[in-house]
């Protein structure tokens, strides 16, 4: 098993959420429709930590994460949700093992 694996932690700005979650969700459906090489795309609301999300995606390598970043779905993703953003640490890593069956 591999692949290219990116965990986004955005840090809202305090009532943001609402707004936030639905520019990202539109965002992770498209990646995940519309990229053959987007092969996961989740957004999660971690517990305790009301203006916060995290994102989990895998993309068959890093070619088709940069692929990702110059879709125009991302584009508008990005700029629609710039001013809603304090911060969004990124981490990139290798899918070594995948629990699922």
């Amino acid at each position: 098993m591999s692949g290219y694996v990116v965990l986004v932690d955005f840090h809202l700005k305090p009532g943001a959420l609402e707004t936030f979650r639905e520019l990202v969700d539109i965002n992770a459906r498209q990646s995940a429709e519309m990229e053959p090489d987007c092969r996961r795309f989740d957004v999660i609301e971690p517990h305790g930590a009301a203006d916060a999300i995290l994102l989990y995606e895998i993309y068959r390598d890093r070619t088709d994460f940069d692929a990702h970043m110059r879709s125009e779905h991302y584009a508008r993703f990005d700029a629609a949700s710039a001013g809603l953003v304090v911060s969004k640490p990124v981490r990139f890593g290798a899918l070594v093992c995948e629990g699922s069956a």
